[in-house]
């Protein structure tokens, strides 16, 4: 088998540092990567100098910083350029970003400048075994079916992926790779400029990062339930979610929806109450590292996921459960 180029990760900065979730997109590209015997490039673009042995600690064969120092505060079109400079220059076989803000503003203007595909918020990458191609996989039609999309004649191929859609590889202090500083020029003026920054989208407080999370679905039965369910979920120190049915039944906000067509989470423990376990729910926290499912129907859909699972009607044990946390933190003894 052929393989004609790298894999190419973009690193996200945010507050003139690297942030988290580049570590998972690092783990993807590994991934893809060692299936086509390939390396792993992690781009920068336009940071100041630091330290990026982290970045090949968790899996990166070689560190791409593009133009140090040219872009202070993020501007979508040179930070574009930058890429587009990075990629002509490394001929890299795939490019994969987050689908953040970040991602989701400079991966669409670069891939019209180098005229190829781009799928956007991918929930799984993979490689077609036959012809070596990424097969980028997405939602579509609403959530209601998982399309696979393929880029045959264009290069690179590139990808926007879910945050939390796979974990960060543990760093190895054992690796280490290379760093590499480029200067491809970012000649023109830009239409846009830097004003001021109030809140970062992906905050990273709240529902995504939680570790712990608790989920109710239609088996709630009713919005007074699911008050309850949120109470508890106060109770637990837990972030509060909703399938796409509750949130429909007006039940929960859309900002709580968990799924192809809401958030993606991953905490430490994933309680799933009154949840069905529909394909499009479970794409969004399958990666949950402990699963609890309560449900009334013994052979929901979730209870093939679950770590632990409790047959029995999800309100009362969620009723049952909030007054028993409530008795203990009565009498001080915390949950």
């Amino acid at each position: 088998m052929e393989i004609k180029g790298n894999v190419m990760v973009l690193a996200e900065l945010r507050n003139g540092g690297i942030h988290g979730i580049t570590y998972e997109m690092i783990a993807w590209g590994r991934r893809l990567a060692d299936k086509l015997g390939a390396t792993v490039d992690c781009v920068v673009l336009g940071a100041g100098p630091g330290d990026f042995a982290e970045l090949t600690r968790r899996g990166a064969d070689r560190v791409l910083v593009v133009n140090p120092g040219t872009l202070d505060n993020f501007l979508a079109t040179p930070a574009a350029a930058l890429l587009v400079g990075a990629v002509r220059g490394e001929k890299p076989e795939i490019v994969i970003a987050p689908a953040t803000t970040y991602g989701r503003t400079i991966m669409p203007i670069a891939a019209a400048r180098l005229g190829t595909g781009l799928t956007a918020d991918c929930t799984d990458l993979d490689i077609d075994p036959g012809d070596s191609l990424l097969m980028q996989t997405r939602p579509a039609i609403g959530g209601n079916i998982m399309a696979t999309i393929k880029t045959p004649r264009t290069r690179p191929q590139m990808a926007i992926v879910r945050p939390r859609s796979i974990k960060p590889l543990p760093g190895d202090t054992g690796r280490s790779g290379e760093v590499v500083v480029k200067n491809y020029g970012l000649a023109g003026h830009w239409q846009e400029s830097f004003l001021s920054f109030t809140r970062s989208e992906e905050g990273d407080a709240g529902l995504e990062s939680a570790e712990v999370v608790l989920t109710g679905g239609r088996g709630i039965k009713s919005s007074e339930n699911f008050r309850l369910l949120g109470e508890l979920a106060g109770l637990l120190g837990a972030g509060l979610g909703a399938t796409r049915d509750a949130v429909e039944a007006g039940w929960a906000p859309f900002s709580c929806q968990i799924g192809l067509t809401g958030k993606t989470v991953a905490p430490k423990v994933y309680i799933a109450a009154g949840v069905s376990g529909k394909i499009q729910h479970l794409a969004g926290m399958i990666t949950s590292e402990y699963i609890i499912a309560i449900n009334e129907d013994p052979r929901a859909q979730i209870f093939k996921v679950a770590d632990l699972g409790i047959v029995g009607d999800a309100p009362t044990l969620v009723r049952e459960l909030t007054l028993a946390f409530k008795r203990h933190t009565e009498k001080g003894e915390g949950v």
